[in-house]
């Protein structure tokens, strides 16, 4: 049978819906998975730039708290070094002070003789020369010289070896200093100093330890005692 055109156009209808019908399903399944599919990605952008930022700060806290602990370390190692200076210019006025006391014997000839006599023998031992020039402060020259017949003999005595001597009269030890004696031998190629001075050096190298012990107590710290 024909079909009329009202049922032609129902028929028509009919199909348009359910063409629409499937468009609009197709549409939002397309929507929904879209929807999906942007959700999984901005999650996945949300989380990378989130792993991003903590990287950022933890890399941030770390370099802070290096730099806290390197101000640390600075500050104490500049506080350390300010505790062994002050400890090191006390030692040196602690030798200053010995150094003082020590040129104040110069004021007792009778006892600094006997000392320029100790003085020269040794230096003499460490020379073994026959002929030897004795340099001494220009206020001790005559003093020196009153004592060179006792060297002599003391010398020979230890060593069955005569010595002549002579006193520098060019040349004299600082005015200011504490006194003692610089012997030259070999045409002037030789020489052993034999001052105060010199001899308190010899000494305080082997004392400081003590010294610092005695002012500041023992450090458990220190490996050696140089």
């Amino acid at each position: 049978m024909a079909l009329s055109d009202s049922d032609v156009q129902k028929q028509i209808k009919h199909m348009m819906a359910f063409i629409e019908q499937e468009a609009n399903e197709k549409a939002e399944e397309i929507d929904a998975k879209a929807e999906e599919e942007f959700n999984i990605e901005k999650g996945r952008l949300v989380q990378q730039q989130r792993l991003k930022i903590m990287e950022y700060y933890e890399k941030k806290e770390k370099q802070v708290e290096l730099q806290k602990k390197i101000q640390s370390s600075n500050m104490l190692n500049q506080a350390r070094l300010k505790v062994l200076k002050v400890r090191e210019d006390h030692v040196r006025n602690v030798l200053d002070e010995a150094r003082k006391r020590l040129g104040e014997v110069t004021r007792d000839p009778a006892r600094y003789g006997e000392i320029l006599k100790l003085l020269i023998v040794q230096g003499l031992y460490q020379l073994t020369e026959s002929h030897v020039t004795v340099r001494v402060r220009q206020a001790d020259v005559p003093l020196v010289e009153s004592i060179f017949d006792e060297v002599r003999d003391t010398y020979a005595q230890l060593t069955r070896k005569d010595v002549t001597l002579k006193v520098d009269q060019d040349n004299f030890l600082p005015s200011d200093g504490c006194g003692g004696v610089d012997l030259i031998a070999g045409r002037g190629r030789i020489k052993v100093s034999n001052t105060l001075e010199t001899r308190l050096e010899l000494i305080a190298q082997q004392l400081v330890p003590d010294i610092r012990s005695a002012l500041f107590g023992q450090n458990p710290n220190r490996r050696f005692n140089d």
